[in-house]
């Protein structure tokens, strides 16, 4: 989870769960190169997610793992699926406030319809090729970043 990258140098923090390194990587150079300024945290897998929400375990630290602006949220993970992690924040007083981006390979009509009765704020299909999807989420992280 410690791979955090400060980007600018605001106080915005966002979560990425995400099980693939390579998606991870992708979505660090772009917050990098379009200068995104957040503090981001990565959880790979649901579990990990919520510990870190939760403040279990190695995330009790607040000032270490401070409280979130932004969540961008895998559907399909090992442990606890994106779905399953997405029903956990929004049905939480303390979490249901933060927006949630689901970032997925899934266009199935059943994950888009879940993610959106349970409460995501949007979803970005990352099957849609990597150039359109850097054009797709980049206006969307500005947004719920904006301070």
């Amino acid at each position: 989870m410690q791979n955090n990258l400060n980007i600018g140098g605001k106080d915005n923090n966002v979560l990425l769960v995400e099980d693939s390194s390579d998606d991870i990587e992708l979505i660090k150079r772009k917050l990098t190169s379009r200068k995104i300024n957040c503090k981001l945290f990565v959880a790979k897998d649901g579990e990990e997610a919520l510990d870190y929400m939760y403040r279990k375990d190695k995330y009790d630290d607040k000032e270490k793992f401070p409280d979130l602006d932004l969540i961008l949220l895998d559907i399909r993970m090992p442990k606890k699926n994106g779905i399953e992690v997405l029903k956990a924040i929004k049905s939480d007083e303390t979490l249901k406030d933060i927006p949630v981006v689901m970032l997925t390979v899934s266009t199935i009509e059943s994950d888009v319809f879940k993610s959106f009765d349970y409460g995501c704020d949007h979803y970005i299909a990352k099957s849609v090729g990597f150039d359109k999807f850097e054009v797709t989420l980049e206006p969307i992280i500005k947004y719920y970043l904006r301070k």
